[in-house]
């Protein structure tokens, strides 16, 4: 019997299945990888749409020219039925540090807004000025982030011939 031709053959389909192996391992990361990144940006556009919903929600109640009896209950109710919070927690859990945090961000002011217009803060009013410019500077915030999480891209307010994302700079009533 030769040995070497016994040697050859067992290292041959050693390597042949260490290498078929490691293809397959390789492979599905790459799908687990892929199917994370599709989740993450579902989570991410399901946040900004409740988010975005929950706005125009209250926009709506503070433009009304009904007094609701209990604006409070309104708001509150508002935000719910956007699902935000259902959103946010699925957000805590698929999210990267750094959009965690911009939804976080944009989280808080959301309430600030609600909290703004459970007073009876209207459009007009200088209370819901004051908490809808930090709302949409948190919502671009999160835009970026997301942007350069799952692009790498930057995004400036200049690309759209703005001077900032809160909007102050093209604000009737902050030029005043």
């Amino acid at each position: 019997m030769d040995w070497g031709t016994l040697v050859a053959t067992v290292c041959g389909g050693s390597l042949a299945v260490s290498g078929t192996v490691l293809a397959d391992h390789l492979r599905r990361r790459h799908e687990n990888d892929r199917g994370s990144g599709e989740r993450r940006r579902a989570v991410y556009i399901e946040f900004i749409t409740a988010a975005e919903t929950g706005h125009a929600r209250l926009r709506q109640i503070a433009q009304s020219s009904v007094a609701d009896a209990d604006l409070d209950a309104a708001t509150r109710a508002a935000l719910s039925d956007a699902a935000i919070y259902e959103a946010r927690e699925r957000l805590f859990i698929d999210a990267t540090t750094a959009v965690a945090s911009a939804g976080q961000a944009l989280f808080e002011q959301l309430r600030a807004l609600q909290r703004a217009v459970a007073t009876g803060a209207e459009p007009a009013s200088r209370a819901f000025h004051d908490a809808y410019h930090p709302y949409i500077g948190t919502v671009w915030a999160y835009r970026v982030a997301v942007r350069e999480e799952l692009e790498g891209q930057p995004l400036s307010p200049a690309a759209f011939g703005w001077d900032r994302w809160d909007g102050r700079d093209r604000c009737p009533l902050c030029r005043e």
